[in-house]
């Protein structure tokens, strides 16, 4: 097995700050995000270069579903970060952490808007954030390997009906086609900065 290649933390974009680290768990390369105007990170992991390097101190930690809570933990330690998980997450956080709710369809810190994608989780959301002619993040829904093309998680995460789940996954996707954006943040693999929602739109067909 190749080992993951962490990235150091970049800006991609005006405001928008995108790492790599290697998840402990399941050892592979993940991406997190901080936008500095609006004090928010998206699913974040401690980047290489560690806390200190947040000059700007983050105030709202969003995860794109519950499985990315990551090291938030250690976020809201240094921070006092707010870490919000839409509701439907809520059952995971068993352990005394501390996270609070919002509902599809709010708008979060930043102008920040967040909508229902589902089918492969109930807590499964997309983020719509206004900035930089519109960006979308996404969580497990759509990944990607590297710089590669979108696509789907392998078969094995998608319970008993892999093509169930992707079909509606690209119908869920296609209802994000309506908003304004240019740009992808992924969890799982590289940013898509330009051109990503006709990359989408290609995708869900």
């Amino acid at each position: 097995m190749i080992a993951p290649t962490e990235v150091a933390m970049k800006e991609i974009l005006p405001g928008v700050i995108h790492w790599t680290r290697e998840h402990p768990k399941i050892h592979f390369e993940v991406s997190s995000y901080f936008l500095p105007e609006e004090g928010v990170l998206i699913d974040p992991l401690v980047p290489t270069e560690g806390l200190d390097a947040f000059e700007t101190p983050p105030i709202s930690i969003l995860l794109t579903n519950r499985h990315h809570y990551r090291d938030s933990d250690k976020f809201a330690e240094r921070f006092g970060c707010t870490v919000l998980c839409v509701e439907q997450g809520l059952h995971e956080f068993k352990q005394g952490e501390k996270v609070a709710a919002f509902n599809f369809g709010d708008t979060l810190a930043g102008g920040i808007e967040a909508l229902e994608i589902g089918v492969i989780c109930p807590d499964e959301t997309a983020l719509v954030i206004p900035r930089a002619g519109g960006i979308v993040a996404l969580a497990d829904g759509v990944v990607r390997m590297g710089d590669g093309p979108l696509g789907f998680v392998p078969d094995q995460y998608m319970g008993e009906d892999p093509e169930a789940i992707k079909s509606g996954l690209r119908e869920a996707c296609r209802c994000l086609l309506d908003r304004q954006f240019d740009h992808l943040l992924l969890a799982h693999g590289d940013p898509w900065v330009e051109g990503g929602k006709q990359a989408l739109r290609e995708f869900v067909g």
